[in-house]
């Protein structure tokens, strides 16, 4: 039987709501392996041990007389610090100059504490969510990046310290990181989680997303997380699907394989792919090759354009302010998008949009289309993040995306594959990852 930090989120609130796990025990043994692996991971930008506690002993008092807040009751969770929680700093892993304290929580936050979750603090995150790197360490090897921009959330879920976090993407800041740390990370589509209460970087591409050990964690946070909150602009109105009952039987799914893609990552990872399409086909999936549209070279380009823009835009009153004290990248990121002219934004959106319907109208004739989540393990180093252009015109087109751990290579480090859905087929996508995952059966953990 694994140790209690080992549970998953879902088998957690399983255990909790039978009676065979207390939340307080939870916690304390999440504490217990924080202490442990944190020094050599630092994926922790606060940890709120104190509050957590006393939040997890009325988890217990509530369990006992059969009173259950929602599906994550004494569940452990944590946000990326650049999520809102009532009355804790949101530093977003930049200079005490932009810290604040908020006075309400995230939409997302509010969610998942109003089901019963227990916020244990805030994670580690590249400065405003940016490529300028963290000081977290990879849980695999610590000489080796976690990823960004949610560097503490993958490496934090990773190293066992909690089941499950919140973080961002607005390029491949869940994904890559996920990759990486070898987790699931699952982004969907632009606007199906509000962002109401979450930093912004850029309004369009800027999506809310989760860490987990399983793809049921995920389906089982998206219950909970999809759905529009009062004022949130980017948020679609619809309110969650049943994406639990989605996975529970899901059958072998025909899968789009972006060879195209596959060629582009080095030849170890191309292999280690082709291997695992094998092992895919072997279970009974069909798998079938794909030709991208010729648009969709223009999602990366259209994209970096919305996104040097809107970036300008979201830092303005801070910057005007602060802007000589700002990081290396994400300054250079704002002072190009000052240079982008209201046309040329514009221009940038339509073509966007035109290349996102032809992605969709590709991914919306397979359950999942499968490509690279990274093109090679983490990188050695801590000055860099990685490469996230596998990820980005995914990012870019705001389509659902899964990376899906696959196994550890030679050198000791996870390795990832990415499945993409059409845009609000979050249903089908996880269930085409649920299936992959019980056919891939990864079980591995960092050595810590």
């Amino acid at each position: 039987m694994p140790a209690m930090h080992e549970i998953g989120a879902a088998e957690a609130a399983r255990r909790i709501r039978s009676g065979a796990l207390s939340p307080s025990n939870l916690l304390a043994a999440c504490l217990r392996r924080i202490d442990a692996v944190e020094s050599a991971v630092g994926a922790w930008a606060r940890l709120d041990r104190d509050a957590a506690a006393r939040v997890a002993v009325q988890r217990d008092i509530e369990a006992r007389e059969g009173r259950f807040m929602g599906p994550l009751h004494g569940v452990p969770i944590a946000l990326k610090d650049i999520f809102d929680a009532a009355g804790v700093p949101t530093a977003g892993g930049a200079p005490a100059w932009a810290v604040r304290t908020p006075t309400t929580d995230a939409d997302s936050v509010a969610r998942l504490r109003g089901a019963g979750a227990v916020p244990m603090g805030k994670l580690a995150t590249t400065p405003f969510a940016y490529f300028d790197p963290s000081a977290t360490r990879n849980p695999w090897n610590p000489e080796h990046t976690p990823g960004g921009s949610s560097s503490g959330p993958a490496a934090a879920v990773a190293a066992r310290m909690v089941p499950l976090a919140l973080g961002s993407q607005t390029i491949g800041s869940i994904l890559r990181p996920a990759a990486y740390c070898g987790v699931v990370g699952f982004k969907p589509t632009h606007g199906r989680i509000s962002a109401n209460g979450v930093m912004r970087l850029a309004e369009s591409l800027d999506h809310v997303g989760i860490f987990a050990r399983t793809v049921e964690d995920c389906a089982l946070a998206l219950s909970l997380l999809a759905g529009r909150a009062e004022g949130d602009r980017g948020a679609r109105a619809a309110g969650a699907e049943d994406y639990v009952a989605a996975i529970a039987d899901a059958a072998a799914p025909r899968i789009g394989v972006l060879a195209s893609l596959m060629a582009q990552a080095t030849p170890g990872m191309g292999k280690h792919l082709e291997a695992v399409i094998q092992t895919l086909e072997s279970a009974g999936a069909r798998l079938v090759e794909v030709t991208l549209p010729p648009s969709f070279p223009v999602l990366a380009e259209a994209g970096t354009t919305v996104l040097r823009a809107e970036a300008a835009a979201a830092h303005a009153g801070l910057y005007a302010r602060h802007g000589g004290e700002y990081p290396p990248r994400i300054k250079e990121l704002i002072e190009a998008g000052h240079r982008v002219a209201a046309t040329e934004y514009l221009a940038a959106q339509a073509a966007r949009h035109a290349a996102r319907a032809d992605l969709d109208a590709v991914a919306g004739r397979y359950d999942a289309l499968l490509a690279p989540t990274i093109g090679a393990p983490a990188p050695r180093g801590l000055t860099a993040t990685g490469d996230p252009s596998f990820c980005a015109p995914f990012s870019f087109a705001g389509l659902p995306t899964l990376a899906l751990p696959t196994t550890v290579d030679g050198s000791g480090l996870p390795l990832s594959a990415q499945l993409i859905g059409r845009a609000w087929g979050e249903c089908r996508v996880l269930a085409a990852a649920a299936w992959c995952e019980r056919a891939i059966a990864f079980d591995a953990a960092p050595p810590l």
